[in-house]
């Protein structure tokens, strides 16, 4: 991205706080960017829990990207609902729409279903990180610095290697990386955006999740296949999920791949944005996990 780009700000999920959304906006004015922000954004619906119906969200999403106009279509907070979208989008203008110019999604948490629908139905890369109108974005007294760092180099192209805390299984591991929230990921098995990690990297994080539903939503996946032929996996961050790592070596160590944890990705502070749909690696050695894509190269 560069000074003067278009950028679109949308609600799939849950309806923002008008006055982080307004920070959301001047902080990204502030770097030379045009905001506009979708008409539904600040909607509510019957439904408290959602940013209006689901046809109006969809409305605005389906717009922000086919809108040749905008470069990057930021999500302005997660909690729930953008998995409702997904059989409202004409896919086919959507595809339309990419293939008219380089865009850029960005979200995370709830955003995950549509990373993870993007990446089906439209093949395009989008960006793991922090929305417009969250706090370590719109706090009032201003973006947390490692937080706003790596989401402006992330745009411009550049996700720097991210350091983990901890190895769970040694080793080193490259292919596309592919995931998001834990709980979304197992929310859309059995449906027509079911996930694979099949030759890739999977990354892993949740919020506010008891172990024992970890361990509930990894049996799922595992037991849906979803796991098979992954290369490796890098776990992010586990707020306020009591102690997860017994679940998680539980579960994950059998697989026999490298296994990396304790990123700064997902929820709380910072928040490291991390291209998805690109190609990356895991290093255990220097508990790193690196964008590896090459320009020009498509991620397969």
């Amino acid at each position: 991205m560069k000074q003067g780009d278009t950028v679109a700000i949308v609600s799939p999920s849950g309806p923002p706080h008008p006055v982080l959304l307004k920070r959301g906006v001047e902080r990204l004015e502030g770097l030379g960017f045009k905001v506009v922000v979708g008409a539904h954004a600040l909607d509510r619906g019957g439904l408290g829990h959602l940013a209006g119906d689901d046809a109006a969200r969809a409305a605005d999403l389906q717009a922000a990207w086919c809108d040749p106009a905008v470069s990057v279509v930021f999500c302005s907070r997660g909690g729930y609902g953008a998995g409702r979208l997904l059989g409202l989008l004409d896919w086919d203008a959507m595809r339309a729409g990419a293939r008219a110019g380089r865009k850029v999604l960005v979200g995370s948490s709830d955003i995950t279903a549509l990373h993870n629908a993007f990446a089906i139905e439209l093949g395009v890369p989008t960006l793991h990180g922090p929305m417009a109108a969250c706090d370590v974005i719109a706090r009032e007294d201003g973006p947390d610095p490692r937080t706003w760092e790596s989401l402006q180099a992330a745009l411009s192209g550049v996700a720097g290697p991210v350091r983990g805390d901890r190895v769970l299984v040694a080793g080193r591991a490259e292919g596309v990386l592919y995931g998001g929230n834990l709980s979304l990921l197992a929310s859309m098995c059995g449906t027509r955006w079911q996930p694979s990690f099949a030759g890739r990297i999977a990354f892993l994080e949740d919020v506010g999740e008891e172990p024992y539903r970890i361990d509930r939503m990894l049996t799922q996946l595992l037991q849906a296949g979803v796991f098979d032929g992954v290369r490796g996996i890098a776990l992010g961050s586990w707020v306020d999920c009591g102690d997860p790592y017994p679940v998680l070596r539980d579960r994950l160590e059998p697989l026999g791949v490298p296994i990396l944890a304790g990123l700064p990705m997902g929820h709380g502070s910072p928040q490291i944005s991390m291209w998805l749909g690109r190609l990356g690696s895991i290093d255990t050695e220097s508990c790193s996990l690196a964008d590896t894509f090459e320009k020009g190269e498509q991620a397969r």
